[in-house]
């Protein structure tokens, strides 16, 4: 309630404008309590077993909203005020009047305050109405009046222990509740780091493999021929600025302070998808691997998510086969089949001692993890004849 209290200032004063006119009717409904609590009246005097001095109906209803004064605080104090209701019941039942009705208002309170106060307090607060009870009984009503001491004592008990239990169920539930909210919360948070993390490692991982390779290129013909060392130098600078493009985009949208305004500067940042695939064989042919593509069946426009799935499927395949294959070509395998998108990318390098050694980084973690979230199958490992092998299936 309190974060959409947060986005919804209107809600958030309609809650208070109900708690407020709640606590007011509490007050009106128990100076009314104690109205009728008092002795049957006869003309403006009171008749019965009482010693409650004879007053006029303004004077009566002028003390009746005097003691229910304290219960406008009730959401303040709410210990003080029981502790006064206490206090008025056992005055009425002094003055002869019908106590048990306000013990009936302490009942309301201490479900308030086995809602709003922990165990500690509500505990003994429940406790202190029965025995209160009783010593009104024993010590202040008279004996013909104090009759059926131990059935009325237990039937004190049960409407505090009822009273204590509806407000503790509420507590709990609230409790659970707001436990519910934060786990959300916290998944929500960890799904979205694990996106963003993802993203990072697919964009970042595979420019700087390719840089590290055209650098460690350039370096080593430099001198010998200047034409092709140019040519890598190029394309490092290529390669950087789009990454960096990437990176400002990805920041752009994560500093954006409404979570509104962050999916739409997300949207507006161009999608990869299967459409990019050339572009990325370009990249690895510069890098020295020759990357074959070969589509299956009719091909059809994805959803943004599939299509951005299995490009970096394929993305991440690729630059582990710049960087760990020690081959030079690369075949991908891309087949639109009825109800999902089969892809397959194979190499015939070295793949195996990489993929024991556990050096992949998170690579693998993230095509897996990106292929289970769509439902997907995914599968990586070295093939039998040599080489390596990533499948994955989507959903299409």
């Amino acid at each position: 309630m309190d974060e959409v209290a947060t986005r919804f200032p209107v809600l958030d004063r309609l809650a208070r404008s109900t708690g407020r006119a709640a606590v007011l009717c509490a007050f009106l409904l128990y100076a009314f309590m104690i109205i009728w609590t008092l002795p049957v009246k006869q003309g403006l005097k009171y008749d019965g077993p009482h010693r409650f001095p004879a007053l006029t109906f303004p004077q009566l209803l002028g003390l009746a909203l005097a003691l229910a004064m304290p219960v406008l605080l009730v959401r303040r104090w709410p210990v003080v005020v029981y502790g006064v209701i206490l206090g008025e019941a056992l005055g009425a039942a002094e003055y002869g009047a019908r106590s048990w009705v306000l013990f009936t208002a302490a009942t309301v309170v201490i479900c308030y305050l086995a809602l709003v106060r922990p165990i500690r307090i509500s505990g003994p607060a429940a406790a202190a109405m029965v025995a209160v009870w009783f010593l009104e009984n024993v010590f202040v009503l008279p004996k013909d009046m104090a009759s059926n001491l131990g059935t009325t004592t237990g039937q004190m008990a049960l409407y505090a222990a009822c009273g204590w239990g509806i407000g503790y169920l509420l507590r709990k539930r609230r409790e659970y509740a707001v436990s519910l909210r934060e786990q959300n919360a916290a998944r929500a948070v960890m799904a979205e780091r694990l996106r963003i993390a993802r993203e990072l490692h697919d964009m970042v991982a595979h420019s700087i493999g390719i840089i590290a390779i055209l650098a460690g290129a350039a370096g080593r013909v430099i001198e010998t021929q200047p034409k092709e060392a140019r040519a890598a130098l190029g394309n490092i600078e290529t390669t950087s600025r789009e990454t960096l493009t990437g990176l400002q985009r990805m920041l752009s949208a994560l500093r954006q302070a409404e979570p509104g305004a962050a999916f739409e500067a997300a949207a507006l940042t161009p999608v990869l998808g299967l459409g990019d695939l050339e572009s990325l064989a370009a990249r690895a042919a510069d890098a020295g691997i020759r990357v074959e593509v070969t589509w299956r069946g009719e091909r059809r426009p994805l959803p943004p998510q599939i299509d951005l799935s299995a490009y970096r499927v394929i993305q991440e395949a690729v630059t582990n086969v710049v960087r760990h294959s020690g081959t030079r070509t690369c075949r991908i395998d891309i087949g639109f089949a009825a109800d999902e998108l089969e892809i397959e990318i194979t190499d015939d390098g070295h793949g195996l001692a990489h993929a024991r050694s556990g050096e992949g980084g998170f690579g693998l973690l993230g095509m897996r993890e990106r292929v289970a979230l769509l439902s997907g199958q995914f599968s990586a490992g070295p093939r039998p004849e040599g080489g390596f092998r990533v499948m994955a299936r989507l959903p299409a």
